[in-house]
């Protein structure tokens, strides 16, 4: 058969995954007591096929297939399980870190306001046994700065470098193994080095957090709730690891529908749980109001980077941004003119179906776009497949709008104005442009397929 987002004609996928599910899920099992009587309710075994998620066996070694199977629920009750234990040295700290754009799925299916979402998300995770629940704009924060700094440096030696530009958003992990595992070097050279908000937080727990607490990164296991699957493959790959402590930066990735089903197998009902304020990674503060940045279902790439390089090079001071739908209403575009030239021109392409055709015009070299916000999930990340879906597997459209709604309803605040995000970049990573802020937060891009023929494959 062939799945819907595979670029092969033949396609193994779900035959394949049930067998990968059964085994990993037969070694969970067998883990360092899991299986003894504890507090803990035992799950039934999560479904994800990965047709939930935007990778295939084209690009999965069976080895990741096991690994992205063991992300699951009983992870999370292993460690608590652990820390039960009267031996200390195999007790973890646990701290999850919240993506924005689950936020607004709890708070539409609980009917609460996102502020009130977060607190008992927080409230829930700490009933449990969770030590500490973070918010991940912060590191948005610091995934949008450097992206809009590296976007005007590519500009401004675009006619020195070919693949300067366009330069493509790299914050959705679903796009970015696609290109790498079935795009040439032409398309990943054109990525965003900034890493995404996931592995930045990933950067901050393990690195900042761990230091401000004397903690060793592997006395850490670092969960994120998200809105999709891809956030699982992310979590795996290697230049997000550290060998001294045999430690990834993010440990296990959970989404929003399966922390609501942790919830729906204890019984718990969201409006029941003790409201908690969500932690900081400053001190023993807690975190204000949720903030989000510009953009209606992500977290905004697009605007800051277009209204920052207005100010940069062109000296505009653009408070507006005005979409203009192409294709379809997942393809759109943006412009700035500056003395009836057409400076600046962004697109924002979601979805597989747009980006297959925005890649086919850059190796035509018909491409007009200068930044592309590229995301895999029609709709952007708050539709995500871990959340607002039917029992079908379908989006769930009146959720969909409610969540919308919500987010578009959340305060905005520019990463620029963030006093914690410009006095870590002093004290923690040594200055802006220091070798430690290129390492802690930039990675590579590189093809390792180069099975690009597939592209006239009709999706």
């Amino acid at each position: 058969m062939k799945c819907e987002n595979c670029t092969k004609k033949e396609c193994s996928k779900k035959q394949k995954n049930d067998d990968t599910q059964s085994t990993s899920v037969d070694a969970l099992s067998s883990g360092d007591g899991f299986e003894e009587k504890n507090e803990f309710p035992t799950l039934a075994n999560a479904k994800i096929l990965l047709s939930d998620c935007l990778a295939c066996d084209n690009c999965m070694t069976s080895e990741e297939g096991a690994r992205v199977f063991q992300q699951n629920q009983k992870e999370l009750f292993r460690i608590l399980t652990l820390n039960k234990k009267c031996d200390t040295s195999k007790h973890k700290v646990l701290a999850v870190s919240i993506c924005p754009q689950s936020l607004p799925y709890f708070a539409a299916k609980f009917n609460l306001s996102v502020n009130d979402a977060a607190k008992r998300l927080c409230g829930f995770l700490k009933s449990l046994g969770v030590h500490y629940v973070f918010d991940t704009t912060i590191a948005a924060d610091f995934s949008i700065l450097e992206s809009q700094r590296e976007f005007v440096q590519r500009y401004q030696r675009r006619n020195q470098e070919e693949h300067a530009l366009p330069m493509f958003a790299s914050a959705c992990p679903g796009w970015i193994r696609y290109a790498e595992r079935v795009l040439t070097n032409l398309v990943t050279s054109h990525i965003c080095t900034a890493k995404s908000p996931q592995q930045i937080m990933g950067s901050l727990v393990k690195g900042y957090f761990a230091r401000q607490q004397n903690l060793s990164p592997d006395k850490i296991f670092h969960i994120i709730v998200a809105p999709c699957y891809d956030k699982k493959l992310e979590a795996l790959r290697e230049d997000f690891y550290t060998a001294l402590y045999n430690s990834q930066e993010v440990d296990c990735v959970l989404t929003s529908g399966e922390i609501v089903q942790i919830m729906e197998q204890r019984n718990v009902s969201m409006k029941d749980v003790t409201e908690v304020a969500v932690d900081s990674l400053f001190s023993e503060t807690k975190e204000g109001d949720v903030v989000r940045h510009d953009g209606k279902r992500s977290d905004g790439y697009l605007e800051h980077i277009f209204k920052h390089a207005a100010k940069e090079l062109f000296g505009m001071d653009v408070k507006e941004i005005t979409y203009k739908a192409l294709k379809n209403k997942d393809f759109q575009e943006v412009t700035l003119e500056k003395d009836g030239e057409t400076v600046l021109r962004f697109a924002a392409a979601y979805g597989f179906r747009n980006i297959q055709n925005m890649v086919l015009k850059l190796k035509k070299g018909k491409f007009l776009y200068h930044f592309v916000e590229v995301l895999a999930c029609p709709g952007g990340c708050l539709n995500g497949k871990g959340q607002a879906q039917t029992e079908d597997g379908k989006p769930d459209k009146a959720l969909l709008n409610q969540m919308e709604e919500v987010y578009a309803a959340i305060p905005v605040r520019l990463p620029e104005t963030n006093t914690h995000v410009q006095k870590m970049y002093q004290d923690w990573l040594e200055g802006i442009d220091s070798k430690k802020a290129q390492e802690t937060l930039h990675t590579t891009y590189s093809a390792v397929n180069q099975t690009a023929s597939n592209l006239d494959i009709k999706w």
